[in-house]
């Protein structure tokens, strides 16, 4: 489970732990196994030792390139944004703030360069705020924050919207979450 905390009339969120190990694995992990690969094919001591040597060099850019996407996400504490809710509720991130209200769509977006998760909010007023989660917010996480902190005070289409979006069935069988209605002050 991600790292929700609740701070006066603040929601930080951070990344899981468990996400963390998983994303050192698949980015240093796999780079370390493609120098291992190189190392062991530069032997020469098997009939399979081109292939080790040529999927090496051949993977070893790719590793490395996630391996340095990836390496700001893995900063200690980091948080990967705030939500305010309520009335006057906005969600700050590193890119800026943006008022609850005026979001119109918020997606969960599978970057197609780095193969990282960004949190896509679109507004009413044209502009788009990328958020990125470094692989370290799960799918089902994002569904339950955005639906428990920011959708009771979206503005109505923005409602419409994020329902169609939404399997608030899949949701309660798999992560036992209920909408709840907010609590009016």
């Amino acid at each position: 489970m991600s790292n929700i905390r609740e701070e006066e009339n603040t929601i930080f969120i951070k990344g899981s732990k468990f996400y963390y190990v998983l994303m050192f694995l698949a980015t240093v992990g796999f780079l370390i196994g493609c120098v291992f690969l190189i190392i062991n094919g530069l032997k020469f001591n098997s009939k399979y030792s081109l292939f080790y040597l040529g999927g090496g060099i051949l993977f070893t850019p790719f590793y490395l390139y996630l391996t340095l996407w990836s390496l700001p996400g893995f900063i200690p504490g980091k948080i990967l944004l705030k939500i305010i809710p309520g009335e006057g509720g906005r969600v700050i991130a590193k890119k800026g703030t943006i008022p609850i209200k005026n979001i119109q769509d918020i997606s969960f977006v599978r970057n197609p360069l780095n193969l990282i998760n960004d949190i896509v909010i679109q507004t009413f007023d044209d502009k788009k705020i990328k958020i990125r989660t470094y692989n370290l917010l799960d799918e089902l996480v994002y569904e339950m924050m955005v639906d428990q902190y920011i959708y009771p005070y979206m503005h109505e289409h923005a409602k419409q919207v994020w329902d169609r979006k939404i399997n608030l069935e899949r949701l309660s069988k798999e992560a036992r979450y209920e909408r709840k209605e907010p609590k009016i002050d």
